[in-house]
């Protein structure tokens, strides 16, 4: 059973509130979404929900991807897949209107900052993986496929099936394709996580 530390679960909790914010900032912004939130962007058009509520909805769906793949979750994997969501929809309910094309890239590069700096913060806890992650893992490790090779596959997929839907794919997409791997590798090591022996 996972111990439950006070200093853990305030990285985690923090990180989860922060990487809802950031991802609450780059949905305002309306300049296109990282691929899986573009489908559940998708996801919230088509059955007339929130954005954070579609959240909740695609990872509880990726966890059950996780069952025969014989994955198993940890504390942080639940809190990840529920709070992310909420935390969003509460953001996104006081941001002002953004009068520039300038205003919406500056959020939206704001949101993905902040939403890096979330990644390291929260995955500092050790209280596992989050939904997203945890299929590409559990998928390379039955497939013997690469990581990276699962990981694009997913995400080109649900890109595809996000914008399909009706899920925004812009300069913003690009923009987060090229900058998010480097900024949460600066995030990882900011917060002592080690990413490679």
């Amino acid at each position: 059973m996972t111990k439950l530390a006070p200093v853990a679960l305030a990285k985690l909790f923090g990180g989860l509130y922060l990487y809802g914010a950031g991802l609450a900032l780059m949905v305002h912004a309306a300049i296109g979404l990282s691929p899986w939130d573009v489908f559940a962007q998708g996801v919230s058009k088509q059955l007339h929900i929130t954005y954070g509520q579609a959240t909740i909805a695609v990872s509880l769906l990726v966890l059950l991807g996780w069952i025969p793949l014989r994955q198993k979750p940890g504390f942080g994997t639940a809190m990840n897949a529920i709070f992310i969501g909420v935390f969003a929809d509460s953001v996104a309910s006081w941001l002002p209107a953004l009068g520039n094309y300038w205003a919406q890239l500056g959020m939206f590069i704001g949101g993905m900052a902040v939403m890096a700096t979330a990644t390291g913060l929260y995955i500092s806890a050790n209280y596992g993986m989050g939904p997203r992650d945890g299929l590409a893992v559990g998928t390379a490790r039955a497939s013997g496929w690469a990581v990276w090779k699962v990981r694009t596959g997913y995400e080109v997929i649900v890109l595809l099936a996000g914008w399909a839907m009706g899920g925004q794919v812009r300069e913003g997409t690009v923009i987060f394709a090229v900058c998010i791997g480097y900024l949460m590798q600066v995030s990882l090591k900011l917060f002592g996580v080690k990413t490679h022996k």
